[in-house]
């Protein structure tokens, strides 16, 4: 978990700014409270692995700072991102998708 970002002081549930959601993003894979692990490049690719079976996709960040995923052939979702701080430790972040309020916490693996 060396490439976390790291420099201003962030407290658990503030948004990532989008400046720094892609070292947020591609600093570790992500795992996830059912098992599944999530990993992001930064050329806007992902792979989310459910008990096993990965499934790629793409991300981006619009200009307002909200993370927008596609997954092919057709969905495509946007979420709020926001640090998981524990002890002033960066331990992963929380995507909320906009449309239904669901969250999901991604913790650095």
């Amino acid at each position: 978990m060396d490439r976390i970002p790291s420099g201003k002081n962030v407290v658990d549930g503030q948004p990532v700014d989008a400046v720094d959601m892609i070292a947020a993003l591609t600093a570790a894979p992500f795992v996830f409270q059912d098992g599944a692990t999530q990993s992001f490049t930064a050329d806007g690719g992902t792979t989310y692995v459910d008990r096993g079976t990965p499934s790629a996709g793409e991300w981006s960040v619009t200009g307002d700072g909200t993370f927008s995923s596609f997954w092919p052939p057709t969905y495509r979702a946007t979420y709020s991102v926001r640090w998981i701080v524990e002890d002033g430790v960066r331990m992963g972040v929380s995507f909320t998708d906009t449309r239904s309020g669901v969250r999901y916490d991604g913790r650095y693996r």
